[in-house]
């Protein structure tokens, strides 16, 4: 699933990216600052659009632009602005990286969280994080134990036990939607049974050391209360539920009071929360587009908005708001290597030698090549960092000792095209990408980084398409094209991001043919298949460690960056926590207060 898209504000980065490439060197030594591109545009009439939605409750009509005082606008509610709207609020059906994880986060609750900080997991249904020294994962480590909270009850005032987790997991997994994770499930869980009324226990098909922080957390474990299923269409395999992805029924501190199509979802408080219970009700703004969530913001009828690096220039200084770019995503932008396109469905013009990207010379050279100075202090703003081959910072397991592609050096990547054999043959090869978007730019900046190459018979396109065309583009098998750019799924542990991006055999592996390329495949099936079982951490990390260094030397992807975690707020919220491991914008709304 990709992010939302970067809208229209990143256009102005396309006419000036020419100029990033040829002054990157000048600016490499000099602060990050002095690249820094300003996409600031001119305001926009907001009054065209508004809505006059009073049947719904909700005044979305499009904020003032004055500048607005001390007093705390929206009292009793938090307001935050995102780009984009849900396809579903059904944890069963999301499509992981989707809008509808955001809400799902607020209003439904898994048995373990991912924490406030770092990566670990916490107690949130269940009252213990296993493991095996609490004695709740067995020996050979495959029996989990999942001691439950008692007193819980669903927001339709049934009482949450363990039938209902052995009856949400189930459930996804008989559904099986081909937009939902239910493969996080059925490609881990053996067998599940209750052992009580508060006490779960699963199998797993194998050890798997990501099973506690990347598949209990993950938002298709939520737990649904399973009377509200029952009474509202039940269970049909393969098919989705109407009223559940419509309807949410949680556990979570959020009570979900009204979805308007198109305007806004509002939740309220729920009093009967087991924990410590949300400060303010919520509202969730759809899809303003970027100048209204900015002018919003500095009016103050918003309290946070779905903001990244390219809304700095806009909000940063402004009266009453707090921006930072603390932390990073973790979903690093990548352009991927193809290896098995067929040479008839490429575009026109396209030509790529025999064996070309099969070479790990070639894939190196391209690594070479790219302007990482001008992707990141530029485009992203100096909101950005750089990761190894395919860890992210801020997962278990990432070395920050491990070899980085961080600088461009383009006489090596000459030496290595020289090498194997390509520098005077060259090639054309078009580069798909969604058009006006963040990966656009990142395209654009590998074309004009290979342009500086200065050899007239290697050539880059980038072939900017509607998201609907990437979608199709990106969905294929073999994939039409030789190169793509976009950003990896989310994921909360290190061999999930392995196994679609690396593993020889894994996801991207069988649609690429990364069997094909790799200088010695075995080796990094065996790596990555090791690390996925290892439950000792520190020996984990240490293989970990080495399959870092095998990527770098054989990479299958160019990592361009891990895009900053950008906040933009008012002042007056208090207690502001994020965490890039919870859906995007990475913030649990309960936490937050004003004041």
């Amino acid at each position: 699933m990709i992010r939302s898209k970067r809208p229209s504000r990143l256009a102005a980065l396309f006419g000036v990216l020419l100029a990033l490439a040829m002054v990157a060197a000048a600016c490499s030594d000099s602060d990050p600052s002095d690249t820094t591109v300003s996409t600031t545009q001119g305001t926009t009439d907001t009054t065209a659009g508004s809505t006059d939605t009073t049947a719904g409750g909700t005044d979305t009509t499009a904020p003032a632009t004055t500048t607005p005082g001390t007093e705390i606008s929206n009292p009793g509610v938090f307001v935050h602005a995102a780009d984009d709207e849900p396809t579903t609020l059904d944890p069963a059906q999301v499509e992981p990286g989707e809008g509808g994880e955001t809400i799902i986060l607020q209003v439904y609750e898994r048995l373990l969280e991912i924490g406030n900080s770092g990566p670990d997991p916490v107690p949130s249904l269940a009252t213990e994080v296993p493991s095996v020294g609490n004695g709740l994962i067995s020996a050979d480590g495959t029996v989990f134990t999942f001691p439950l909270r008692e007193g819980v009850t669903f927001h339709d005032g049934t009482p949450f036990t363990a039938d209902d987790v052995l009856f949400s997991w189930d459930r996804a997994m008989t559904m099986d939607l081909p937009d939902g994770a239910a493969g996080v499930l059925s490609d881990t869980v053996d067998s599940m049974r209750v052992v009580d009324d508060f006490t779960f226990e699963v199998t797993l098909q194998e050890p798997n050391a990501a099973f506690l922080n990347a598949v209990v957390p993950a938002m298709v474990s939520s737990i649904v209360s399973q009377d509200a299923v029952e009474a509202n269409g039940g269970v049909v395999a393969g098919e989705f539920n109407e009223f559940m992805s419509g309807n949410p029924v949680g556990t979570g501190p959020y009570e979900f009071v009204a979805w308007n199509r198109g305007e806004d979802l509002q939740f309220t408080i729920f009093d009967g929360y087991w924990g410590t219970p949300a400060f303010l009700d919520l509202r969730v703004e759809i899809g303003a587009s970027p100048d209204i969530r900015v002018l919003g913001l500095r009016a103050g009828d918003y309290d946070t908005i779905e903001a990244d690096p390219s809304f700095i220039g806009d909000v940063q200084g402004a009266e009453g708001v707090t921006v930072d770019g603390e932390g990073l995503t973790v979903e690093p932008i990548h352009i991927g290597f193809n290896l098995k396109f067929d040479p008839a469905d490429l575009p026109d013009g396209d030509r790529i030698p025999a064996g070309f990207l099969n070479d790990p010379r070639v894939r190196q050279a391209f690594n070479l090549v790219f302007d990482y100075n001008a992707f990141v202090n530029a485009a992203l703003g100096g909101f950005g960092d750089f990761n190894p081959h395919y860890i992210p910072q801020g997962i278990f397991g990432y070395d920050p000792t491990a070899p980085v592609y961080d600088q461009q050096d383009l006489a090596r990547a000459e030496e290595l095209f020289r090498e194997a054999g390509y520098w005077d043959e060259g090639f054309s090869i078009s580069v798909v990408t969604e058009e006006a978007n963040l990966f656009e730019v990142a395209a654009l900046v590998f074309k004009d980084s290979v342009d500086n190459l200065n050899n007239p018979n290697m050539e880059i396109t980038v072939a900017a398409v509607a998201e609907a065309v990437f979608d199709d583009a990106h969905a294929s098998d073999p994939v039409p094209y030789a190169m793509w750019v976009k950003n990896a799924d989310p994921f909360a542990d290190p061999s999930a991001y392995l196994d679609s991006y690396a593993l020889p055999d894994g996801e991207w592996g069988e649609i690429h043919d990364f069997r094909a390329g790799y200088a010695d495949a075995d080796r990094v099936q065996t790596l990555i298949d090791s690390a996925r079982i290892e439950l000792d951490p520190a020996a984990r990390a240490a293989i970990l460690a080495e399959i870092q260094r095998v990527l770098y030397e054989d990479p299958m992807w160019l990592i361009a960056a891990q895009e900053g975690v950008v906040s933009a707020r008012r002042d007056w919220v208090q207690g502001y926590i994020s965490n890039p491991l919870w859906p995007r914008p990475s913030i649990k709304f309960a936490l937050l207060d004003k004041g």
